[in-house]
């Protein structure tokens, strides 16, 4: 379990701004470094190669540079409200934090920045003949560089924003989070013996807002400083309010300063983030399904391909272990597969009910799972398979149809 600190450089690290000012910031620093690799270099070698082209170059590289970072900029927002308006706005933040469209959008303004400093230093004489050769051989790199970045670029329109690239990027972040909450199922504390007594004290949210992150690290350090024994009731993807207790505390004596120090061990936000909250990925898959079996849409092959997708992601939850507990005395609400099976199927159960081939695909996966991990998903299998059929009973007009699902049922028994 990483630390709020640790997690709030990682989300920034995320952030496209950073990388492009970490890269531009690089390219302005190789700009500089000439002057300091000059005495390294003769000065008869300056005027074999032919330095004085640097000037040329570094002009033709900052006028294209700027309109290719104007270029790859409009592409990004053009992926991004494509996945919005085709799968859901859920998905566009992994899309803004793909890696290969930041490291390219960051070598373009890392470039653009590397020649627009190396013409203001070559027309304000900062450049002798050794520091022009050292400034051309960086120049040559640095167009090496952009060609590369150009190819990797192109090959990766074809797919970016598209909607089997966002769907793919959802179930990855999805079964990221569920692997980690399945090698960790209850974050590193132990599972709750009882409810927490009547006289444990309630820590509330300041802010109202979804829980992204918890910081176990920061509460097992308070609870060993006053002896406590913790009861978390809320959980990242849990929204938080004022109403509603983060946790209970049962300790002797617990200070305004204690309590806030409890409460700022939670991250709240306007969003749910993907990283810790392994329902979320299930909740947006889901929602791309339901919108593809809208009027609006009509793409049911979208549904079925996703219920294949939820099938493949909660196949991991069948693998959950007890773990031994790194937090004593912090108790931590477990994951119920009736939930992850909730928010995976119940929107395309009731999206889909009238239509044959989505509810047939839907059977056959909570049969396979109730099969896969009959010990998790059984019970909860059968009892959507049930729910399923009442509403596909609703929905279909043919008696055959709702014969064929009747079967399928059936056979699940």
């Amino acid at each position: 379990m990483i630390s709020k600190t640790q997690w709030q450089i990682l989300n920034l690290m995320r952030k496209l701004w950073v990388r492009a000012a970490l890269i531009g910031l690089l390219g302005v620093a190789a700009a500089f470094a000439s002057q300091a690799l000059a005495p390294l270099i003769p000065a008869s070698l300056s005027s074999k190669i032919g330095a004085e082209a640097a000037d040329q170059i570094l002009g033709i590289l900052a006028s294209s540079m700027l309109a290719v970072v104007t270029f790859s900029l409009s592409i990004a927002v053009m992926a991004f409200a494509n996945a919005a308006r085709n799968a859901t706005p859920r998905a566009t933040r992994l899309l803004q934090q793909d890696g290969t469209t930041q490291n390219v959008l960051a070598t373009f303004i890392g470039a653009f920045l590397f020649s627009l400093v190396g013409i203001i230093g070559l027309n304000a004489g900062l450049y002798g003949a050794q520091e022009r050769l050292i400034l051309f051989v960086t120049t040559i790199a640095v167009v090496a560089l952009v060609v590369i970045t150009l190819l990797r670029w192109i090959s990766h329109l074809t797919e970016f924003g598209r909607m089997e690239d966002t769907l793919n990027r959802v179930e990855a972040a999805a079964t990221q989070a569920l692997r980690h909450r399945v090698e960790n199922p209850l974050m590193g504390g132990e599972r709750p013996p009882h409810p927490p007594p009547n006289d444990a004290i309630p820590i509330y949210s300041e802010r109202i807002g979804y829980v992204q992150h918890i910081d176990m690290p920061a509460i097992a350090e308070c609870g060993e400083e006053h002896d406590a024994q913790i009861w978390l009731t809320a959980v990242p993807g849990s929204f938080a309010h004022p109403a509603e207790p983060l946790l209970y505390v049962k300790a002797d004596k617990l200070s305004e300063e204690a309590k806030a120090s409890f409460a700022k061990a939670f991250t709240c936000d306007d969003q749910r983030s993907f990283d810790q909250d392994p329902r979320f990925g299930l909740i947006v898959l889901s929602e791309i399904a339901s919108r593809a079996l809208s009027p609006a849409v009509n793409d049911p092959g979208t549904a079925i391909d996703i219920l294949g997708r939820l099938v493949r992601i909660l196949t991991i939850w069948k693998d959950q272990k007890e773990t031994e507990s790194i937090f004593p005395k912090i108790y931590v609400p477990p994951i119920k597969a009736s939930e992850l099976m909730e928010d995976a199927f119940q929107p395309v159960a009731r999206d889909g009910a009238g239509i044959i081939e989505v509810q047939i695909r839907l059977h056959k996966s909570l049969q396979a799972l109730a099969a896969i991990g009959p010990g998790e998903f059984a019970a909860p299998a059968k009892q959507m398979a049930h729910e399923a059929l009442e509403r596909a009973r609703k929905g279909m007009s043919l008696k055959s149809e709702i014969e064929r699902l009747e079967q399928i049922v059936a056979r699940m028994e």
